[in-house]
């Protein structure tokens, strides 16, 4: 029973440490996205300001 029991915590802990590590994977790949769309708006805004300056500062400082 005691062997039994070992093997099942032992599997519920591997099964965690999977789904953490999928956690971790996902969470790296949000940051990264996070990060592309952070310099593709300020790409975005630096073309709009340079097209309608007015718009930018109106957007800015609603």
């Amino acid at each position: 029973m005691k062997y039994h029991t070992g093997r099942v915590w032992q599997a519920e802990a591997e099964a965690q440490k999977a789904r953490a590590d999928r956690l971790q994977d996902d969470l790296a790949e949000i940051k990264e996205r996070l990060a592309r769309i952070e310099a593709e708006n300020s790409r975005l805004l630096e073309i709009l300001s340079v097209i309608d300056p007015e718009r930018i500062a109106a957007l800015r400082h609603p």
